[in-house]
């Protein structure tokens, strides 16, 4: 079945302006809340190390497991939402989210702490991974850009704020335990809004209505036998095979990766590097976070330009020129990470050397934010590009893949970023990372020469 006709009153497209923008924000503020819930913990583990007498890379798991349960999470729920539904995959894992974050709350020994906070992200990432689809689902593609590029900061500046609030909280409170309190509460305040949302996704919508009409599919695997099968093979493979297989989510989820891995060794060595450079105190090691939350929330700006003016008059030539089955390659998605891509490097560059040589303390922040900046407007482009390329059927999906990558990574970094960063200094091992930027810096390049010809190999593309 497809719409009955461009203004089918069911496609969430249609919906009323109110009621989408209700929707899209309710996803949005929980995936925040999962985002958040990761690095808030970051000013805790001092705290944690001496209430539970671990060593400081014991006290370190609670931080990089959150990040490998975001990881694994997605590889169940987003092709779960694309079975049973988006509203039903947040309805149900929200709540559990919020439980075992409770459970960190009163958690009394750091095994019980780090296994809480690793299912607390099992369940959480599904708000993280879904809410793109769900957002591709509400918008018309003259707005998708400008949405998704304030949504595609959500997660970075949770990441950087959260270790900002995190000080405050331990400053004001001592108590460790209040960083897990914090993203319930948040949770709490976000969740009923939810409730009064419709279910945006396309296929389950057009299937219910087929069962009200009385047409469904009696081919359709029914049996248990056959839908254990559906669930745990062909869905749980999906992910997996779309990361091994296609070029696009590969090399994007490779990139995005590394730069949510270096968003979270700013996580890490922010405090240490303001403390052993410039004698920062426990509130001014907090406050230096501003550059990196300050560069996310920036990065929109130039993103909604680009979208204005570059793409959005392409896309009306495009639709004056073609018919309306005919889709716009998603190329033109690509331009701002085209940008970041050549901007990051010289940033971080500067940012290690300054920083090295005890240039005043401003010009660091100032670049570390530059470097967020760039980060953000690679992730947004290609992110927009490889959702503009499999669309609502496979976007779930492929997102969950690229999760996957970032928060193998993300986990990865938080081990070992402290200590190459007091074995090498600032300046030698900021310029490792810039020179793994360098080597990625071609991938966005790539895909706007020669993506055409990759998207026509593919399994799964749909060009929305």
């Amino acid at each position: 079945m497809e719409w009955n006709g461009p203004n089918d009153p069911a496609n969430p497209r249609n919906f009323p302006p109110a009621r989408r923008f209700m929707g899209i924000a309710s996803v949005t503020l929980l995936a925040f809340v999962s985002a958040f819930a990761g690095a808030i913990y970051a000013p805790a583990q001092t705290a944690v190390l001496k209430d539970m007498n671990c060593s400081s890379e014991v006290a370190m798991l609670p931080l990089a497991l959150y990040n490998l349960g975001l990881a694994f999470g997605p590889i169940v729920g987003a092709p779960l939402s694309e079975t049973y539904g988006r509203k039903a995959v947040y309805l149900a894992t929200t709540p559990v989210f919020m439980l075992f974050m409770i459970g960190g709350a009163v958690s009394n020994t750091i095994s019980g702490l780090t296994l809480c906070r690793f299912f607390a992200a099992v369940f959480g990432s599904s708000n993280i991974s879904n809410a793109s689809a769900t957002i591709l689902d509400y918008t018309h593609d003259s707005e998708r850009g400008t949405v998704l590029a304030i949504y595609y900061a959500v997660p970075t500046v949770a990441a950087t704020l959260a270790p900002l609030v995190g000080g405050l909280i331990m400053i004001h409170t001592g108590e460790w335990s209040w960083t897990q309190w914090a993203p319930v509460i948040l949770a709490a305040a976000f969740y009923p809004p939810l409730i009064f949302t419709r279910e945006t996704y396309k296929a389950v919508i057009l299937r219910r209505r087929a069962t009200q009409l009385g047409i469904a599919d009696v081919n359709r695997e029914t049996t248990i036998d056959a839908s254990f099968r559906h669930l745990f093979i062909i869905l749980f493979q999906r992910p997996i095979h779309m990361l091994l297989t296609e070029p696009i989510v590969t090399f994007i989820s490779l990139y995005n990766g590394f730069l949510f891995g270096l968003l979270y060794a700013f996580v890490i060595s922010v405090p240490w590097v303001f403390e052993k450079y410039y004698g920062f105190d426990t509130t001014a090691q907090a406050l230096s976070y501003l550059g990196v939350t300050v560069g996310n929330m920036v990065a929109c700006i130039p993103h909604t330009v680009i979208d204005r003016y570059f793409f959005l008059p392409r896309l009306h030539s495009w639709k004056q020129a073609h018919e309306p089955s005919l889709k716009m390659p998603p190329e033109s998605r690509l331009v701002s990470a085209l940008g970041g891509s050549l901007l990051l490097p010289p940033s971080l560059l500067i940012l290690s050397w300054t920083a090295n040589f005890h240039v005043h303390w401003m010009v660091p922040i100032v670049f570390q934010g530059l470097s967020m900046f760039s980060c953000l407007l690679v992730y947004s482009g290609t992110n927009l590009y490889m959702m503009d390329t499999y669309g609502p059927l496979y976007g779930a999906s492929a997102s969950g893949a690229m999760m996957f990558s970032r928060y193998i990574l993300s986990c990865a970094f938080p081990m070992f970023t402290l200590q190459m960063f007091e074995g090498l200094g600032v300046g030698w091992a900021t310029s490792l990372l810039a020179a793994f930027t360098v080597l990625m810096a071609p991938m966005p390049w790539i895909f706007w020469i020669y993506g055409s010809q990759i998207r026509r190999a593919s399994k799964y593309e749909t060009t929305l």
